[in-house]
């Protein structure tokens, strides 16, 4: 029987001490450095460029032009062994860029599972994407960004240094992102401001009526309320503090934060209404 081995393209440029599964594919013009491990079925596309300590899982895609585990955007950088961890069949679309940790942060970039990088969008150094996010085009992330499970960033978004954006949260194509958006809302904006949840997302992932009308109500005494922010967060905590989704809430609102919380905007009301109708 003949050896197997990856099919790698004999224009591409493959240092010596990168590992490469048998299954793995590097295509034209490729380059992949020597700390560079790629994983069974990882997908290669020509001219992408992958560098420094970089760990693609199974079954990631990387397409035509994309970079990944570049050195980060940042001056105090010196070469440092920072490293990029994308997990299992997360796919990073054309001229997309996903920059290595700083030592100045974790020290390391993470993009999770399920994941989607669409064209020309920016991973800053040291974020950290949990599974299936979503990234549409031209979004630009900057450094120590923290986006949990199932989030979908429209095109055009930026989103400031060291921002949290809870789960399965929404944002607004074209929006300036400056403040924590809480697990399951929404905004959009320049700057964002909270419009109100992310019901179709709830909705389209499986979460029941009980949890939907829970959290609404949360969200209307949190940042609809009267009274001080204080007063309504023990309020909702007294009254629907039990309920999974409005704990998980308040733990993130109570969490620390560089960026401090993003509110309601004017519109919020309505728009929120609409949603449910």
């Amino acid at each position: 029987m003949p050896a197997t081995g990856p099919n790698i393209h004999p224009t591409a440029i493959v240092a010596p001490g990168a590992t490469i599964a048998d299954s793995a594919v590097v295509g034209p013009y490729a380059t992949v450095g020597a700390d560079v491990v790629l994983a069974e079925g990882v997908q290669v596309g020509a001219h992408a460029v992958l560098d420094g300590h970089t760990t693609l899982g199974e079954g990631v895609q990387i397409l035509p032009f994309a970079s990944v585990g570049l050195p980060p955007q940042d001056l105090k950088y010196h070469g440092e062994p920072t490293r990029v961890e994308v997990g299992p069949r997360t796919i990073i679309r054309e001229h997309a860029t996903v920059h290595r940790g700083s030592v100045g942060g974790e020290g390391i970039t993470r993009i999770g599972a399920e994941c989607l990088i669409m064209c020309v969008a920016h991973v800053g150094h040291d974020c950290q994407l949990a599974d299936k996010v979503i990234l549409a085009n031209n979004v630009m992330l900057g450094g120590h960004v923290h986006i949990g499970d199932n989030v979908f960033v429209g095109g055009g978004t930026a989103v400031h240094q060291s921002v949290r954006i809870g789960r399965q949260a929404v944002i607004g194509g074209m929006s300036g992102v400056e403040r924590d958006v809480i697990p399951f809302g929404s905004c959009m904006g320049n700057r964002a401001r909270l419009i109100g949840l992310n019901l179709i997302g709830l909705k389209r992932r499986g979460f029941g009526r009980e949890a939907i009308n829970g959290l609404r109500l949360a969200y209307r005494s949190l940042f609809l309320g009267r009274g001080t922010f204080e007063a309504r967060m023990a309020l909702v905590a007294q009254d629907q503090g039990a309920q999974p989704q409005v704990a998980e809430v308040l733990a993130f609102i109570e969490a620390p934060s560089r960026r401090g919380l993003m509110r309601a905007g004017r519109q919020a009301d309505d728009s929120a209404e609409a949603e449910a109708a």
